[in-house]
Order: C-alpha cells, then structure tokens, then sequence
C-alpha cells in the first residue's frame, strides 16, 4: 500500500529534528506544510520538492498531501513540534481512508518538552498540556480544563497563550489558577524555542498574569512543590536525597 509519513520537525532547527524525521525527509520526494514550516527546513533540504498552505487551510493540506501519496509519490507531511500534539496527525488519518494510503506518524519534540529543557525541570512531576486557542475548542472547555489541573495541584503547559485577538486570555487563566494556587507559585516562560530570539524567564503566577505573550511563546505553570533554583524551574520528583 502507498504511505504518507506525518512527520513533527520540533521548532523547526536541524539540531531539533529527531533522527526518525531526518530520514523521513531525506527520503521523501514530497514535503507538504504549512508555510511557515517549510520554510523553516527548506535550507537543510534544498533538493526536495516543496508544496505549502497557509493557514487555516490545514484539510486542504491533508488532502494535498493524500492525493500525492496515493499517486506513488513519497509524501512526507510536516507540523511543527509532534504531529499528534496539536499537529495534524489526527485529521490525515481521518481522511486516510478515502484515499487508501498508509499512514506512518513519526514522533517530534514538543514546545512542552524543548521549552521545559530551556528552563530546567518543570514537569518532571504530573502535568497538563493546554491550548488556550479557542478557535476549535469553547473558552468555557478551557477553562474548566484550568481549573481541574489546578485543582490536582498539576503542572500546567500552556500553548498559543496569547493572540490579537485573545490579549486576556494567559491573565485569565493565572486567575483561575490562583483560586488554588498561591500566586507565588513558580512559573516560567520559553519563547522562540530553537529559533533566533530564543529566551526563557522564571517568575512568579502573580507576575505571569500581568506577562505579555505571543502566539511563539510556551507557558509554564509550577505545582505546589516548584522551586526557583540558581535561576532554574524546578519540580522535584520525589526522590530522596540521600
């Protein structure tokens, strides 16, 4: 049967891309993705044949990519961090059927794992991944998402915290959060992970509320037992120090 490999390409820097992924890319005679992406890889890849969309046009995408497979074309298509966390591995295997291709998903590192890596060890313990997107999900879903992680005193990693048009949404999340937690919990922030401008910064919840994110930069909210050491985010994971 004909293959399609979804592949997640990390923050998109050669050093980030798994060797899975570098031997998918290597081999394929198609890259499909978003823009953006394909741009970010085009430089480690230069022989290799590129189709991209925009966004929001992310169906039209799968399809491109299907319809490519399908004809005995070796497609690889690319999300950035992992294909099956937010990426665009679920709506290709929907649609795989249609077309009678195979799919392969190779894994990729996500901003919660490459961000946690910038600032320490903040989610050594339990924790939770949430997008604060509301384009696909209803905010009071979100929200009671928060709320339920805070609750269980998790960790929290917060993905696209912050747009034009969703200013608020990081400083009403901290306030959820802070009906359980201690607004001196310790938090970070990692931004343009593995790209140029690549930064982190710890602070405390109270402090993370009144933070000005963009839709580059991965939020991180501690548990009860964070910890601020030498300048890193630190949960413990409970092992005793002998």
């Amino acid at each position: 049967m004909k293959k399609l490999i979804v592949a997640g390409i990390g923050a998109g820097s050669y050093d980030g891309l798994t060797v899975g992924a570098v031997k998918a890319l290597e081999g394929a005679d198609l890259i499909v993705g978003y823009t953006v992406y394909c741009d970010l890889i085009k430089p480690y890849f230069p022989d290799k044949e590129f189709i991209s969309t925009p966004m929001m046009r992310e169906i039209e995408r799968c399809r491109i990519a299907l319809e490519h497979a399908a004809s005995g074309k070796l497609t690889v298509m690319i999300c950035s961090g992992d294909a099956g966390i937010y990426g665009m591995a679920s709506p290709v295997l929907e649609l795989a059927a249609e077309y009678e291709v195979e799919v392969e998903i190779i894994p990729g590192v996500t901003a919660a794992a490459s961000g946690a890596a910038l600032l320490g060890s903040p989610i050594t313990a339990d924790f939770s991944v949430i997008s604060l997107s509301d384009l696909l999900t209803p905010m009071e879903k979100i929200e009671k998402r928060i709320e339920c992680a805070a609750m269980a005193d998790q960790c929290i990693v917060i993905y696209n915290p912050s747009s034009r048009k969703r200013a608020d949404h990081l400083k009403k999340a901290c306030e959820i959060v802070m009906k359980h937690q201690s607004p001196q919990t310790v938090c970070g922030v990692a931004r343009n992970i593995g790209r140029d401008g690549e930064s982190c910064s710890v602070m405390t919840l109270a402090e993370l509320a009144e933070y000005q994110a963009d839709m580059f930069t991965t939020v991180f909210i501690g548990n009860s037992s964070t910890k601020e050491i030498n300048g890193k985010m630190v949960t413990p994971r409970g092992y005793r120090n002998e």
